[in-house]
């Protein structure tokens, strides 16, 4: 039996971002997001950054609240948070936060076994910063 493609090959989140100049540098330079192309009209810009594989991830409003207790210690998220899969969390968080991000919340381990921190970041978007901590001695 032959597999189905996809109805969908693609997930592009798209931010209006009121100073697009600081969220292409945040997002691009800082924390590293690939060009994969550029575009402008008359009036404006757009930029397509690649960010690794993309999911949806779909929540009802108890357990987001239960994942925004367990990353920051009270509900803060809107409907909208972003989350990026980073090598270490604790290092990219400093680093977002010297770009400009605003910490809401530091790393901190998770009940699935991730270190998860928050960030408010340019775009007006909230970021989580996760890092899989896998299988460790003593888990």
């Amino acid at each position: 039996m032959s597999e189905v493609p996809p109805a969908v090959r693609e997930l592009r989140l798209v931010v209006t971002a009121e100073d697009y100049d600081e969220a292409l540098r945040f997002y691009r330079d800082v924390l590293g997001l690939p060009e994969r192309a550029a575009f402008s009209s008359p009036d404006g810009r757009v930029t397509i950054l690649e960010a690794g594989r993309a999911t949806l991830e779909l929540t009802d409003p108890n357990h987001a609240a239960f994942i925004d207790e367990v990353e920051v210690g009270r509900r803060v998220a809107g409907h909208v948070r972003v989350a990026f899969e980073v090598d270490d969390s604790t290092v990219m968080t400093a680093k977002l936060a010297q770009a400009g991000a605003e910490v809401v919340a530091e790393p901190t381990r998770t009940p699935w076994n991730s270190l998860n921190s928050r960030l408010e970041a340019p775009g007006s978007l909230q970021l989580t910063l996760f890092t899989e901590l896998g299988d460790q001695p003593g888990d």
